[in-house]
């Protein structure tokens, strides 16, 4: 079996875990620093998602550049960049100060994540992208757990300034391990144009597009829904991480082992039930269910989505497919945030969470007609 935990790919773990820390202590705190500037709940909503599709409109760039100059340049310049823009929140006195460095803030996570994230897949051994890939979802997944609640404590206990220190630090930390990182070549002819995006990932994008908008449903609008029913939403969140903490390599060995579609198919599948089972619920234990199967659907799904992703490129356009798989969950997370927005105000969130589910379900049945079928021809050709 060849070897997976390298030193390149342990400290590229270390990298995006920093840079996911960082950017989940500041997600839920950002809300209350735009109150505290006299801002709007509409304002809100506009900073939150600007930065969202700052990312969008540029990973398509990036990874073009990604591939024809390498990853370690813009994985560096990226973190270099995030750092300087996350200190720079604290200089901040004005809404439209914010909503610039928000767009500035938005850039520079499309190119650290886009390239990081690129690297990855550079060092894993092919035999083992599957569970490679579940592994280094974990970094995200353990700053999802620990930096909302690391975030509101340190503006309750201390101050946002502290925030800013603490979040910038972890960024430099992210630098300091990324640039001890020698990462390998990929060879690219010096004549080749730049792509902005890979056709052959592009069914499998469309997948990755509509199951991000159930994420976007959950992330944005299940605290609103806990209070509702008078349930501490940090269950929920808490819940999801620790599932996906177990279920994210387990699920990758699986795929190594029998393919992605023997992952994914259930996978899909069980997102849409956790969705249905959120939308009848009214207390805590099917909070704490749906959490349960949430996590396995979707902690199964997105990385063997990913794996698949890189499985249908050529090692030379990894960089763009990365970007065209990561496009589509931004613009997934960013377009269902704001259109299930009109949903929960107008019809409520069970109706929210319902229409989450059938979109889960399009998902489903996406992959069955477009995708399924064309993975085997590339395993058959291994």
């Amino acid at each position: 079996m060849e070897r997976l935990w390298t030193k390149k790919y342990v400290m590229l773990i270390v990298v995006s875990f920093l840079l996911f820390s960082s950017f989940y202590l500041l997600m839920p705190t950002l809300p209350i620093f735009v109150m505290e500037l006299g801002g709007s709940e509409s304002q809100v909503g506009l900073i939150v998602g600007i930065f969202t599709l700052s990312a969008v409109i540029l990973r398509p760039i990036i990874g073009g550049l990604v591939d024809k100059y390498g990853r370690r340049v813009f994985m560096l310049s990226g973190l270099v960049l995030f750092a300087i823009t996350m200190y720079t929140y604290d200089w901040i006195t004005s809404i439209f100060g914010l909503i610039i460095i928000r767009i500035i803030h938005g850039v520079s996570w499309g190119v650290a994540t886009t390239a990081t994230s690129t690297a990855v897949t550079d060092v894993i051994p092919e035999s083992r992208r599957g569970e490679g890939m579940g592994w280094y979802g974990l970094a995200m997944t353990l700053g999802m757990a620990v930096g909302p609640i690391a975030g509101i404590w340190l503006v309750e206990s201390l101050s946002f300034h502290w925030l800013f220190l603490i979040c910038t630090g972890l960024v430099v930390g992210a630098l300091v391990s990324g640039y001890s990182i020698k990462l390998p070549t990929v060879k690219q002819q010096s004549n080749q144009s730049v792509s902005f995006y890979e056709k052959r990932v592009l069914p499998i994008a469309l997948v990755m597009f509509f199951l991000s908008i159930t994420y976007g449903g959950i992330m944005a609008f299940l605290p609103l829904f806990a209070t509702s029913i008078e349930v501490n939403a940090g269950v929920f969140f808490l819940v999801y991480a620790v599932t996906l903490t177990i279920i994210r390599p387990l699920a990758g060995r699986i795929s190594d082992k029998y393919g992605q579609k023997k992952i994914i198919v259930p996978a899909l599948a069980i997102v849409s039930i956790a969705l249905v089972v959120l939308t009848i619920t009214n207390g805590l234990i099917g909070f704490v269910i749906s959490a349960i199967l949430y996590g396995i659907g979707f902690g199964s799904a997105q990385p063997a989505l990913q794996a698949a992703t890189i499985q249908l490129a050529p090692p030379e356009k990894r960089g763009v497919a990365n970007a065209t798989f990561f496009t589509a969950f931004d613009l997934g997370i960013g377009l269902g945030s704001i259109l299930l927005g009109f949903v929960s105000q107008f019809m409520g969130y069970q109706v929210l969470f319902f229409i989450c589910a059938v979109v889960a379900g399009i998902s489903f049945v996406l992959f069955m007609i477009f995708v399924k079928e064309i993975l085997p021809k590339v395993v058959a050709s291994k």
